[in-house]
């Protein structure tokens, strides 16, 4: 089993060669087109943030690409971009 210093090194070298351009090493999730999800919602900006609990100033920084996603937001907007009316539904519920 690593060790927390080969996993903090492991993950170090990895941003450095994400930073340099090493590709075939560098780790970087695929996009995601968060107007893309909203849209087959139906729902303006404002109420797609209401209804999934997110802040409108956040989804208007994912669809203009100023900021992306971390990782727990992308499994969200795929669950939305699957199931809308449900992922809705239990976070309402929530």
């Amino acid at each position: 089993m690593k060790s927390a210093f080969d996993k903090i090194a492991a993950g170090l070298n990895d941003a450095i060669a994400h930073a340099t351009g090493e590709a075939d090493r560098a780790k970087e999730a695929s996009p995601i087109d968060v107007a893309a999800i909203r849209r087959r919602t139906g729902m303006t900006q404002a109420q797609f943030a209401q209804a999934y609990h997110l802040p409108v100033g956040t989804v208007r920084d994912w669809e203009q690409s100023r900021t992306r996603p971390d990782a727990p937001a992308r499994v969200l907007l795929t669950l939305i971009g699957t199931e809308p009316e449900t992922i809705e539904r239990i976070v309402r519920r929530a």
